[in-house]
Order: structure tokens, then sequence, then C-alpha cells
């Protein structure tokens, strides 16, 4: 028997209304013998022949024409319901067993002669929904002529093609762009990411087998163990969901929307983006809108009590004031510049927004602090270290050392580094090798270097 399974088309359909679910052909002339009697073989596997191959006695194979055999006729007549017959109602069942409760076009596919609609719906009323469940009625009655219920299958089948929706315009397929997929991980395709949420849930279950022999307490453990799971799914389709709505995914959007804030700003949002589950976008915009806001009048304050401080009562005067103070930060960058490097500029410290009021310029001008006047300035305050990446790999003794020079746990690792190598290369180092081997402030080196010697990790070359 050559058993033919294929899905229906719109021009399928208008080519052969009968053309539909499995398909029966004689092995030995190929004939197709779906909607007429059959004779299979009861010895042979999947053997079928017409009637006209049986009564010439046709033997293909390892058929033998004395084999044994059965009759197959058409059960057109209904059985459990008036417009399905005990044909469909056997396909039914074996598209169910075949591809799984649930993949209701595949099984009409199989039917061939019914929809999806029309199948779910049937197997649920007849077979779950049954009065007698987990069997159907099987005491129902019909009183049908067969050729009426041929005729009706046929007006059902024409009516479907009728129905039948033209075939939908071929579309772009959808691709993983990098800002989707490379960057983002996420596959807009199948709409999943390649990291989710308790990424190793199923592995939990998907070795599990529910046997007839499992005890009680080991059914109650699997079933546990699915709920776990489920859980866990739901929480991923949240977490899922959340990143949808909150367009998290635009990221060329979101990118454009951080360059134009600025970085303070941008940790403020960071800060409170944990909150954002626990609120809608429209109230977290508003929360972080009015972060933002007190933000501003905090440092709009901050600038009117330092205007406060210096003297000045007026707009226009405090706007020349924040001129003549950049442009004394921009003096001050240049000239430190030429002693440090470029490592020592990333890790520094931005400046306070407040300077001290010996190091802002004078509201009067320098006619106030009178010509030749030498200016005195602060001692830089020792740095707050306590926090920073690196500490517990310092001692005591260096860790002070660090907070007065201002110096970061991670560049005076990379100063000890290169002093101590140099000097184990050279068997001493002088002082003037090592302000020429650390491009940063001589007289931070100078420190550095001495606290070296005391210790005894380095030996003066110069005495």
């Amino acid at each position: 028997m050559t058993v033919t399974h294929r899905k229906r088309t719109a021009n399928d359909a208008e080519k052969d209304i009968a053309e539909a679910g499995v398909k029966y052909h004689c092995d030995p002339c190929s004939q197709n013998i779906t909607d007429t009697v059959r004779i299979r073989c009861a010895v042979c596997s999947d053997f079928d022949l017409c009637v006209s191959c049986f009564c010439n006695g046709t033997e293909l194979g390892k058929h033998k024409n004395w084999h044994d055999y059965r009759v197959m006729e058409q059960h057109s007549f209904p059985i459990f319901d008036n417009d399905w017959g005990a044909d469909e109602e056997l396909l039914l069942i074996e598209g169910a067993t075949n591809f799984g409760i649930g993949n209701w076009q595949d099984i009409a596919d199989h039917v061939g002669s019914k929809s999806r609609d029309e199948c779910e719906a049937h197997y649920l009323q007849v077979y779950v929904n049954s009065e007698t469940w987990p069997l159907p009625d099987m005491h129902r009655a019909f009183d049908m002529d067969p050729e009426a219920v041929s005729a009706r299958k046929k007006q059902r089948l024409a009516m479907r093609v009728n129905r039948v929706p033209a075939p939908a315009k071929a579309q772009k397929p959808m691709t993983s762009q990098p800002a989707n997929h490379e960057i983002a991980g996420y596959m807009p395709g199948r709409l999943e990411f390649e990291t989710e949420y308790e990424n190793d849930a199923e592995q939990a279950v998907k070795d599990m087998v529910f046997s007839e022999d499992d005890p009680p307490e080991e059914v109650d453990l699997k079933l546990m163990v699915l709920e776990i799971y489920n859980a866990k799914l739901s929480k991923r389709l949240e977490r899922r969901k959340f990143v949808f709505d909150r367009g998290f995914l635009e990221y060329k959007k979101n990118q454009m929307m951080e360059k134009k804030r600025s970085s303070r700003e941008r940790d403020v949002i960071n800060n409170v983006r944990v909150f954002a589950q626990l609120q809608t976008p429209e109230d977290h915009e508003k929360f972080v809108d009015g972060l933002l806001k007190e933000m501003q009048l905090r440092d709009k304050i901050a600038e009117l009590q330092e205007f406060r401080e210096n003297g000045l009562t007026a707009l226009a005067a405090g706007q020349d004031y924040l001129r003549d103070k950049a442009n004394k930060h921009t003096s001050l960058r240049h000239i430190t510049s030429r002693d440090g490097s470029s490592h020592d500029r990333r890790n520094a410290r931005p400046l306070p927004p407040r300077m001290a009021v010996d190091e802002a310029p004078s509201p009067r001008g320098a006619a106030a602090s009178g010509k030749g006047a030498p200016v005195i300035r602060k001692p830089a305050n020792p740095l707050n270290i306590q926090n920073a990446e690196g500490i517990h790999l310092l001692t005591v003794p260096e860790q002070a050392l660090c907070s007065t020079l201002r110096i970061f746990p991670k560049s005076y690792m990379i100063i000890k580094e290169q002093l101590l190598k140099e000097h184990a290369r050279l068997g001493g180092l002088k002082r003037r090798q090592a302000r020429e081997l650390i491009k940063i402030d001589v007289n931070k080196t100078g420190k550095i270097y001495d606290f070296f010697v005391e210790a005894g990790w380095i030996q003066n070359s110069d005495a």
C-alpha cells in the first residue's frame, strides 16, 4: 500500500475536491483505491490491492495470492456525529496519535475533509466532554442513507474549497539585524532570547517520563517538578513581556536618547531602573523625570549659594563668575597635562561642583588681591578609597599612601609592578630612573620611590 499525506492548498482544492487526507493506492498497479473497496493482505505489512488485481491473483515481492486477506470497505456512516463518518473518526484518532493533541492543523490535514477548528471542536465535544468519559457515547444510533452521507461529505468539501483564501503575497522574511541579535542577544523571528531567564529550567524535565509502573510517591514528585517548571516559565514570560513593553529592544533609539543626557542623568536613570518592574511605564517615566528635576533644582540652588558666598547678588555677575571659573579650570588642566599621564587623568576623580573660596576667582578681578600677592593653595584632601576596587590587595601603609597621593589602588598596583620589575632587571633603581619610567607627577613618583626604599623593596642606587 502506498499512503500519501499531503496538505491541501487553494490550487490543489480547485483541481480535485476528493483529494484530501490519506490516500490509498494499489501496490501492484498504483491505482487510487481511496474511495472504493480495497483488499488488505493480513500477512504482509501495509499491502493493499484493488479488486481487479486481487481477482487476477497478482503477486508482488513477498506477497502471495494464497495469503489471508481482509475486505476494507468505506465506512462513511456516522457513529458519533451526523457530520462525521466512521472513516473520518478513524483518521481523527490516527492523526491525534501521530501528531499529538493540540497540533490541530496537522490533524486536519490528515483527515482531509475537516478544518482545524472542526477537528478541535469535535474531539473536545465527543471524546473529552463525553458523559461516558473516557469513552465516547457508544450507544448513539443514526438512521441515514449511506449515499446521502456521501453526498453531504462531498458538499462539505465543495464548501470548503469555496472558503479557501487567496494565497498571501510573499513577504520579506524577518532577519536578525545586528541591533537585535548580536548586541541584544534577541532573535526576532522566534521572539526569544539566546539566554532566557532560568535558562536551564528545561534540564529538570527533558528526560521525565510517566510510566504505569510508577509508584504514587514518584508520580507526586514528578508533578511537583512540573509545577516548579511551569512557575519558572511564567516568570520567564513576565520578564520577556516586560522587555517588549518597555521598548528595551529598540537599541538605536535608546542609544540616541542616552547620548542626549549627561553622565549624571544617566547614572540616575540606571540606578532607579530596578523600580521599573513595580511601576507602569507612565508612572516610571514620571518618577524618573521628577528625580532629574530634583537634581537640576539642587544644582541650581548650590550654584546660587556659591554666588552668595562670593558676594554676588546679580545673575549677570554670576554668569561672569562661572565663565572665569571655567577659564581657570581650563588653564589648570593644560598645566597639569604637561606633567601628568593619560593613565593618571583617566583614573583621577572629577572636580567637585563647588570650589573652595580661595580657589575661586575674585568677583572684583585680580585687583582685589593686589599685584604680586602670592597665591596660597590649600593641600588636596586625602582621597577616600575605602570602596575602591583592589583596596584589599594593599597593606595599611600602602592604603594611607594612596589616599594621601590621591591614587586609586589599581593605578598604584601598576606603578608598583613596573618599579619592582625595573629594579629586578637593573639590580637597583635611581630616583631619576623611576621618574622617567612612571609618567605622572614627579612629586608623587618621588614619594612612592621613598616609600619603597623605606619598605626595603628596592635599593637606592643614588647612595
